[in-house]
């Protein structure tokens, strides 16, 4: 038997409580409907958006932007003395060393002179006789000419006399210039350091047969050095005297910095690059001739803006980043696709896509996706100077 059937028989037989029953569940059903209209937009506004991800932001400013690019360029010295040997022979001793550092007129490299001082020792000998030639022509002339005083000789005898004395003073003329000549090429037979420098590279070694068309070393006065950047054929028409010019380690930092002093007139047929040059100043030593070194050279500066490279992302070869919008707690985060120039150090210029005061994610944008809610804070690093 159903349980519900005596409650079914007793509201059949007493339709007044029916009546009031079905009352009483209206309006049960108005006080709920009244409590949830008026209770329910008050406790919406009281529970936090627990959906928002937090992010740190950086504002957009404008900066001063180099319009840079970037070379391999070579150091030469403004002073490197390539020495060659003006005389032929062996090599018999080499009195220095790759890098030491010499005065003017130190002996560097001497080649044998045996040959050349046998040379001289024979032109010597031969001058030696000249000279008794002139003084026995000297002697022959007084005396031709106290005789010819008394006329005991004609006057042809005396200037016979006078005319040997003058050829033998000739003859022995010529033979100092050839002696002299001799004893200025057996100087050369010792190599010496024409200024004060550092020795370069020797690649001969003892006993090697030189010409004078074998290098023996250079000396490279310290100082200043030369700077030669060849600039492609496409950017000779933005090279003007008095451009920036900075030296970079392989770090990319600032070596040195110069300004461009000399423009080739002409283009490198062969490479089809404008040969451009800027002396740089080498106090500490710390740069070498013939070192390749990076050249950044600065072409114009105008404002633009930076975006940090921890904000951008890339989808499909663009480039996008969340920007966040709105203000207290209505943040959404929206994407905006960029176009980009170059990078420089953690910066990406910013040619389109955003704008100044623009609030760019740089932490975080790997958890959200276009509209979502965030809750922001802001790096002010960039705009403050470190403590």
């Amino acid at each position: 038997m159903n349980s519900r059937q005596p409650e079914r028989h007793w509201l059949a037989q007493n339709p007044g409580a029916n009546s009031c029953a079905r009352s009483f569940a209206f309006l049960s059903a108005l006080c709920m409907v009244a409590l949830g209209f008026g209770c329910g937009p008050k406790q919406q506004a009281e529970v936090p958006n627990v959906h928002a991800t937090p992010v740190r932001t950086v504002v957009i400013e404008p900066v001063s932007i180099p319009d840079v690019s970037e070379y391999l360029a070579s150091l030469k010295s403004r002073h490197s003395l390539v020495l060659d040997p003006q005389v032929e022979g062996q090599v018999t001793n080499i009195f220095v060393k790759s890098g030491d550092r010499v005065t003017a007129g130190t002996p560097l490299i001497q080649i044998d002179p045996l040959k050349q001082q046998a040379i001289v020792g024979s032109q010597e000998a031969g001058r030696a006789a000249q000279l008794a030639n002139v003084q026995f022509a000297q002697v022959q002339w007084e005396r031709a000419k106290k005789l010819y005083e008394s006329g005991v000789i004609s006057k042809q005898d005396f200037e016979q006399t006078k005319t040997n004395l003058d050829t033998a003073q000739q003859q022995l003329n010529s033979l100092d210039a050839q002696v002299l000549q001799q004893q200025v090429e057996l100087h050369y037979y010792r190599v010496v350091a024409p200024a004060n420098g550092i020795v370069g590279d020797i690649p001969v070694r003892v006993g090697d047969r030189v010409t004078t068309t074998t290098t023996l070393t250079t000396v490279d006065e310290p100082g200043t050095l030369e700077l030669y950047v060849n600039i492609p054929v496409e950017r000779s028409s933005d090279v003007k005297r008095g451009q920036t010019v900075q030296l970079l380690d392989t770090a990319g930092n600032l070596m040195s910095e110069s300004r461009i002093d000399f423009i080739s007139p002409e283009i490198d047929n062969n490479t089809q690059s404008l040969l451009v040059k800027a002396q740089v100043k080498n106090s500490s030593d710390t740069l070498r001739p013939s070192q390749f070194v990076r050249a950044r050279i600065i072409w114009r500066v105008r404002d633009g803006l930076e975006v940090p490279v921890l904000a951008v992302s890339r989808i499909n070869g663009q480039f996008f980043v969340f920007v966040v919008d709105g203000s207290g707690k209505s943040l959404v985060a929206h994407q905006k696709m960029l176009r980009l120039g170059e990078m420089t150090g953690n910066q990406y210029v910013a040619l389109d896509g955003i704008k100044a005061g623009d609030r760019v994610v740089v932490e975080g944008a790997q958890y959200l996706v276009d509209g979502a809610p965030v809750s922001e804070t802001t790096d002010d690093s960039r705009r403050k100077p470190p403590s």
